[in-house]
């Protein structure tokens, strides 16, 4: 069984010495860096692309989990993965052709994941499950951190779980995960929790260590 993931958002760092927040990360105990893309246009928001990751992409070896809230994403994938995203996880509803976009992700040597809005349901990537290394389940609506979670997306985690069934496919959960919320995610059968300010609270190192810590005990609490 896949061991627990914990992934810090970068959302919820101080963007303005974006590079020692992601050493910071890194030396608390963080598993994967998750980097959220959004375009202002499939979500209410904006953040940053390939050049950013790109700037911050030599300061730690973790793995870089890019989450593309954005649409389309076709025409950029080429340039997320230049800029040295390891994970590339599109959103279902993003364009017409899911299929086609994780051909792409995986022909450029990355894996692929999908991610899925609170509203759309499993069956939606059931004819694409066997080019995915990873589903990512959103437990808020996409577009800003520090939002609460929904717990009717807890069925929707233990869909995936039985989707998925033995093949090597990670179920990530993001959104609201936090030492109180991910022993029930992780149940469900989820192991990778994306957290943001949930990890970067406190602002200093020594406290991303604790909360990390905090979220990774209260989650292998119900891991066997």
């Amino acid at each position: 069984m896949a061991d627990i993931v914990i992934a810090p958002s970068v959302l919820s760092a101080d963007f303005s010495r974006l590079g020692d927040e992601v050493e910071a990360i890194d030396r608390s105990g963080a598993d994967w860096i998750h980097l959220d893309v959004m375009d202002g246009h499939f979500v209410p928001n904006i953040t940053f692309g390939p050049p950013v990751i790109k700037a911050i992409r030599n300061r730690t070896k973790k793995l870089f989990d890019a989450h593309l809230m954005m649409a389309p994403a076709d025409p950029y994938l080429a340039a997320f993965a230049d800029a040295g995203c390891d994970m590339i996880t599109v959103h279902a509803e993003a364009g017409p052709h899911l299929d086609r976009s994780l051909q792409a992700i995986r022909g450029l040597g990355k894996k692929a994941g999908v991610s899925l809005n609170p509203a759309t349901p499993v069956s939606a990537i059931e004819h694409v499950v066997d080019r995915l290394d990873m589903i990512l389940v959103m437990t808020v609506n996409p577009g800003f951190g520090g939002q609460a979670f929904i717990p009717a997306m807890l069925a929707k985690i233990l869909r995936a779980k039985a989707l998925v069934g033995k093949r090597p496919i990670d179920i990530q959960v993001d959104g609201g995960v936090t030492a109180e919320t991910a022993p029930a995610v992780v149940a469900a059968g989820a192991n990778v929790l994306v957290a943001g300010s949930a990890v970067f609270r406190g602002g200093v190192e020594s406290a991303y260590a604790r909360n990390i810590a905090d979220i990774r005990n209260a989650a292998m609490g119900n891991w066997t």
